[in-house]
This record gives C-alpha cells, structure tokens and sequence, in this order.
C-alpha cells in the first residue's frame, strides 16, 4: 500500500465542491437545513484517530512501558487512515460546495445558518483528514539503524 498524497486529497476536496455546488443550486430551498452534529462526530473520529496514531508510533518504536504491536493490526490501522482520509476529503467537499453556495446569501436566516454550520463541518473534515495522515504516518515501520551506516551488528 503506497502512502496517501495529500495532492490527491485536495483535488478531491476541490472536485466534490464544484459537483455540490452545481447539485445544489436548483434544489437548496428544498433540502433540509445541515445538520450540526458532523461538527461533533468528526471531531472525535479524529481525536481517536490521533490517540491512536501517538499510542501506534509509541509500541512500533518499543517505548518503555509499551508492549509490541501486532503486525497485521498496523496493517489494519494504516488502511483505516487511508479509508478515513479519503472519507473526509469526500465529505469536505460535500460541505465546501454548501458553502460556496451559500456565501452569497448569508442576508437570510437559513443560509446563514448552513453557513456556520457547513463551514464548521469541512473544518472538522480537515481535521480528520490530518488525524488520518498522521495515523498512516505512525503506522510506518521505522528504518533499520544498522543497515543504513552498513555496519554489521555486534554478536
């Protein structure tokens, strides 16, 4: 599995947005108001996945008072950050497009509302998408000191 570029995550981000907006736009006044409680929910996706992430790092680097992690477990986390980063990005242009689409009638009530609300949302979605990259950057295997200075260890 190669490592997640974050270049992609943005042109993600940035396509969803422009497809939202363009969805959006003839059908809005008959959508239902955002929800506020993805603010919430990514938050704690993304602290779990950054306390995950420091307590991963910690037992590959054999921290005292850490036991070894399994293998196929850091396999496991590592595809879960993939999968939660992609996710975000995904859902960051969802609320991206909401509020690109918005920004031009915060005059009104509901607008204003879905504002606040999508804009706290794609925050939040940017924050679970940097959790996600720091988890898949824990879960990498540290190199080996004895190879890279080609001294052979001692018996």
């Amino acid at each position: 599995m190669r490592p997640t570029r974050p270049a992609v995550l943005v042109a993600i981000v940035v396509v969803v947005t422009a497809l939202t907006w363009i969805v959006i736009r003839p059908v809005y006044s008959s959508l239902p108001a955002v929800p506020w409680t993805a603010i919430p929910t990514l938050l704690m996706l993304a602290l779990a996945e950054g306390y995950t992430g420091w307590m991963t790092r910690a037992r590959i680097h054999r921290r005292p008072g850490t036991r070894p992690v399994e293998p196929l477990s850091v396999a496991r986390l590592a595809a879960l950050a993939k999968a939660s980063s992609y996710t975000g990005a995904v859902f960051a242009g969802i609320f991206g497009g909401f509020v690109v689409y918005v920004s031009d009638r915060l005059e009104q009530e509901t607008p204003l509302r879905d504002f606040f609300i999508a804009g706290g949302s794609f925050l939040s979605c940017v924050v679970l998408i940097a959790a996600a990259l720091y988890l898949e950057f824990c879960c990498r295997i540290p190199e080996d000191r004895d190879e890279d200075d080609g001294s052979t260890p001692a018996a």
